[in-house]
């Protein structure tokens, strides 16, 4: 009995603490891609924004075809490490090596040679380092306990470290300033290599596994089936749809947020506080998270934060360069941002336990692809559009002086397109009422596994 109770047992600290560790690892190359890799392509290896634009799309939709393949692989693996882990752990170096290659475009060859090598680079990073991680990552949530209000504390940990990785941007211009991209990518690239280590010896997958030997108790329904079980899921097309529209936010704005110091504030040396003091709220919100969650439920708590994001973008929107309401601005829409990326987070295990009540079967690797898939299309999509709205309005990158058309696009990048698209994410919210059907799901949960929970 006490093996079966373990999948309702509370996490450990240093269990939550590793998880969350491992999350700012893996936050290191969204924070990288999103802030940082347009304009590294555009101002620094001077390939046409159009044409990175068009790359980072047609990645993302290949990232996408390799998120479900990694999904499929995690349901089938079964080792003495469990089924998330062992991918953790091969992930580790293979981020180390991909932040380096994407960060160390050579120079001296023509444009299209360069574009290539961005290609290349870039899907390696992000269809196979980043997709294994990511979905890894995700997946072992689920399996770390079915305790249902313990998850959210985890969470609220996971999203705490997630956040803090803000530091990581700050950091950023001052590191390539010192010592140029190529050592700031083995820096930032080796530090994340570590700490998604760190998750993986921290953490001990327990949700149908057998104590002594590792392995799952339960056979693996075949992949065919399980993926009939996931898209038969009502609750992952939300879920997909909600994870794609809030990375296509996030990106479209993070990427456009340093055009917009550059240019329309006209004082680089400002990109420090802008994301410094832009992630503090966000921190705020996630410590709040597990005490507000239970009484609002975790949906309502993304609605309102997704509201919040809304005034914070119109402020950006209006800010004309004001470096006071451009920082208000920023410092509103990340304190909005922060309940949305935990609130989905957590999400992602309760649709999972969803789908074993409706189906039988539990697809934590093909589910959290979804996510994962969600999350970098999302990314994807979100920098590239940047590129678009930039490159419609006429930006030339390393130019002086830019015209009046280019500096409307990077406003509306940063601003208004994130007004529009945050009311398409507040519908999706308001459709995803999967946490109506926890109790049910609770105790059915219960039963299957021989315990009573705790």
């Amino acid at each position: 009995m006490a093996k079966q109770l373990a999948e309702f047992e509370k996490t450990s600290v240093p269990t939550k603490i590793a998880y969350g560790i491992g999350a700012f690892g893996g936050n290191i190359v969204n924070i990288l891609c999103a802030q940082f890799l347009l304009v590294y392509y555009t101002d620094t290896a001077l390939i046409g924004v159009a044409a990175i634009s068009a790359m980072l799309f047609l990645t993302s939709i290949f990232d996408g075809v390799t998120d479900i393949l990694m999904g499929a692989v995690i349901d089938k693996t079964n080792t003495r490490w469990g089924k998330c882990r062992p991918w953790l752990l091969l992930s580790s170096p293979l981020i180390v090596l991909g932040i380096i290659f994407v960060f160390n475009v050579p120079l001296g060859i023509p444009e299209t040679g360069r574009l290539i090598y961005a290609y290349i680079s870039n899907a390696f990073l992000v269809c196979v380092a980043v997709t294994m991680n990511n979905i890894s990552n995700t997946s072992l949530l689920a399996r770390l306990t079915l305790n249902m209000n313990d998850r959210t504390t985890i969470v609220s940990v996971q999203g705490l470290f997630n956040n803090s990785a803000f530091i990581i941007g700050v950091m950023v211009v001052p590191i390539v300033s010192a010592i140029g991209w190529g050592g700031a990518s083995i820096v930032f690239g080796v530090l994340a290599g570590v700490l998604i280590m760190v998750c993986f010896l921290g953490t001990k997958e327990k949700v149908g596994v057998d104590a002594e030997t590792g392995k799952l108790k339960h056979k693996e329904p075949p992949i065919r089936e399980a993926a009939s079980a996931v898209l038969k899921n009502k609750y992952f097309w939300v879920l997909l749809s909600m994870a794609v529209t809030t990375l296509i936010i996030n990106a479209s704005a993070s990427s456009a947020v340093i055009y917009y110091v550059n240019v329309i504030i006209g004082d680089p040396g400002f990109m420090s506080v802008m994301i410094g003091v832009g992630q503090l709220p966000g921190l705020f919100m996630v410590i709040l998270m597990p005490f507000i969650a239970p009484k609002i439920s975790k949906r309502w708590f993304m609605a309102l934060g997704c509201i919040i994001m809304i005034i914070g973008f119109f402020i950006i929107s209006i800010a004309n360069g004001n470096k006071i309401a451009a920082l208000a601005g920023m410092a509103i829409r990340m304190f909005g941002l922060g309940p949305l990326f935990a609130g989905m987070f957590a999400l992602i295990a309760d649709i999972i336990d969803y789908g074993e009540w409706k189906t039988g079967m539990r697809t934590e690797g093909l589910m959290s692809a979804a996510s994962s898939m969600g999350t970098k299309i999302g990314i994807g999509i979100g920098v590239g559009m940047t590129g678009w709205v930039l490159a419609a309005g006429g930006y030339v990158g390393g130019a002086m002086e830019q015209t009046a058309s280019a500096k409307f696009a990077i406003n509306f990048a940063c601003g208004w397109l994130g007004c529009i698209l945050s009311v398409v994410l507040l519908i999706l919210i308001l459709i995803l009422n999967v946490e109506k059907y926890m109790p049910q799901v609770r105790e059915a949960l219960e039963k299957k596994y021989g315990g009573e929970g705790k």
